[in-house]
C-alpha cells in the first residue's frame, strides 16, 4: 500500500534537501493555518499560551524561504525550456490550482454565510487574482505566478543579471516598506514588492547552493550550532514584540520594522536550509520529503480541509480539548490533502490540480494500490513495485 505515492517520490533523481526543506516550511504554515482555523470558534485558546507563542516564534521566515527555493530553480528551467516554457509551466502548476481550489474555498465561504456570518462576496473570485490577501492562504501562489513570470521575462528576453535582479528586488522591497509604514494596499502588487528580493536572492546564490562539492560543505553541525543558537535568540526578542495585543497580530514587526524583518527572515531561512542539509546527509525522517513533494498540493488544500476536520471535531464528534485538536487539524491538514492528491491521480482526477496530465505519476498510481483492504502485503508490494519500474 502506498497511500502518500512515497516509493515513486522516493525514487525520483532529486535535490533532496531541498524537498526537506519545503516540507519544512509547509509543517511549520500549517501550525499557522491551524491556529488560525480554530481560532475565533469560542475555544478557550488563551488557557494555552504556548500555543500562540509556538505559532510566533515560528512566523518570519516560513513563506520567504518558499520564494528562495523557488528561485533557486529559475535559472535551471529557463535554460531547459526557455522563457515561454517556464511561464507554461508556472501557468499549469501555479495559476491553475490557484483558482481551482481559490474558487472551492471562496464557494464554501458563499455557502456557508448564513451560518458563519462571514462577510463574503462573490467579488472574492476577482480578489484571488487582483488582491488574494482578501481570500487567506492564496496570495503566495498568486505572488509566486507572477513573480516567477516577471523575473523570467527579464531574465530570458531582456538579459538582466542575476545581481541587477537582486538590487531590484531590494528596491521594491523598500517601496513595499513604505507602503506598510503608511498602510497603503495595492493588492497583489504589494505581494509582489515583498517578496521579489527572495526570489531573486535564490537564483543568484544556484550556483552555489546546487553544486555538489558545495553541498557536502554546508551539511555541517559547525554550521548549523551556531545558526540555531542565533535563530533562537533573535527569534525570542522578535517573539516578545510580535506576541503583544495589537492591530498587527503576529505581523507587528513585519509591518512595523520591514528592515528587521527581511534580516530574521533571512537567518530564519538559512538556519532551515542547514538543517535540510543535515536531514539529507543521515537519510532521516524521509517522511518530511514526502510532505516538500506535495508542499503545493498541501497548500491549496490546507485552509479547506482545516476548516472541514474542525467542524468534524468540534460538531459531530464534540472534540473541545484545544491541545487535541490542535494535533488533529494540523496533522489532518497535512496528511489529508497528501492522500486526496494522489486518490486523484489514481481515479482520473488530476485535472484538479493541473490542466496538464502528469502521466509518470498517473501511471505508477493507477497501478499502485492506496487502500489496503484483504489483499496480499506481499502481492500489493510485488505490484508496487512493477508499477514503478514501468514509469521510469
Amino acid at each position: 500500500m502506498d497511500p502518500f505515492n512515497s516509493r515513486y517520490i522516493l525514487s525520483e533523481k532529486r535535490w533532496l534537501w531541498i524537498d526537506y526543506d519545503k516540507g519544512i516550511s509547509i509543517m511549520l504554515v500549517g501550525f499557522g493555518h491551524c491556529f488560525l482555523t480554530l481560532n475565533g470558534h469560542g475555544l478557550p485558546l488563551d488557557k494555552y499560551p504556548f500555543i500562540n507563542y509556538i505559532n510566533t516564534f515560528l512566523y518570519g521566515f516560513r513563506m520567504p524561504l518558499f520564494f528562495i527555493i523557488s528561485g533557486l530553480l529559475v535559472g535551471r528551467s529557463i535554460r531547459k525550456k526557455g522563457a515561454s516554457g517556464y511561464i507554461a509551466d508556472r501557468l499549469n502548476n501555479i495559476l491553475y490550482p490557484l483558482i481551482i481550489w481559490g474558487s472551492v474555498q471562496v464557494t464554501m465561504q458563499l455557502l456557508s454565510a448564513g451560518y458563519t456570518h462571514n462577510s463574503t462576496t462573490p467579488w472574492a473570485y476577482l480578489y484571488l487574482i487582483t488582491d488574494p490577501r482578501q481570500n487567506g492562504p492564496f496570495w503566495y501562489l498568486n505572488a509566486l505566478f507572477f513573480i516567477g513570470c516577471y523575473y523570467a521575462l527579464l531574465k530570458a528576453k531582456l538579459k538582466v543579471n542575476p545581481w541587477v535582479q537582486l538590487a531590484f528586488g531590494f528596491a521594491l522591497y523598500c517601496a513595499n516598506a513604505y507602503f506598510k509604514l503608511n498602510g497603503l494596499n495595492y493588492g497583489f502588487i504589494n505581494d509582489i514588492c515583498e517578496y521579489y528580493f527572495f526570489f531573486a536572492l535564490g537564483d543568484v546564490i544556484s550556483d552555489i547552493m546546487l553544486a555538489e562539492g558545495n553541498i557536502q560543505r554546508f551539511t555541517s553541525w559547525k554550521i548549523f550550532i551556531p545558526l540555531i543558537i542565533a535563530f533562537g535568540v533573535v527569534q525570542y526578542y522578535f517573539t516578545r514584540d510580535n506576541i503583544k495585543v495589537t492591530d498587527f497580530g503576529i505581523q507587528y514587526t513585519e509591518y512595523n520594522h520591514p528592515f528587521l524583518f527581511m534580516l530574521e527572515a533571512l537567518l530564519g531561512c538559512t538556519t532551515s536550509l542547514s538543517l535540510s542539509f543535515l536531514l539529507q546527509k543521515y537519510k532521516v525522517f524521509t517522511f518530511i520529503r514526502v510532505v516538500g513533494y506535495h508542499s503545493l498540493f498541501v497548500y491549496v488544500m490546507q485552509i479547506v480541509t482545516m476548516s472541514v476536520i474542525r467542524i468534524l471535531c468540534m460538531n459531530v464528534l464534540h472534540i473541545n480539548y484545544v491541545p487535541a485538536l490542535v494535533i488533529i487539524v494540523w496533522t489532518s491538514g497535512i496528511v489529508l490533502p497528501i492522500f486526496f492528491y494522489n486518490f486523484c491521480l489514481k481515479y482520473g482526477l488530476w485535472w484538479l490540480y493541473t490542466y496538464k496530465k502528469p502521466k509518470k505519476q498517473v501511471e505508477y498510481m493507477k497501478n499502485a494500490s492506496i487502500f489496503w483492504f484483504n489483499r496480499d502485503k506481499k502481492q500489493l508490494l510485488k505490484e508496487e513495485k512493477e508499477a514503478l519500474m514501468n514509469t521510469n
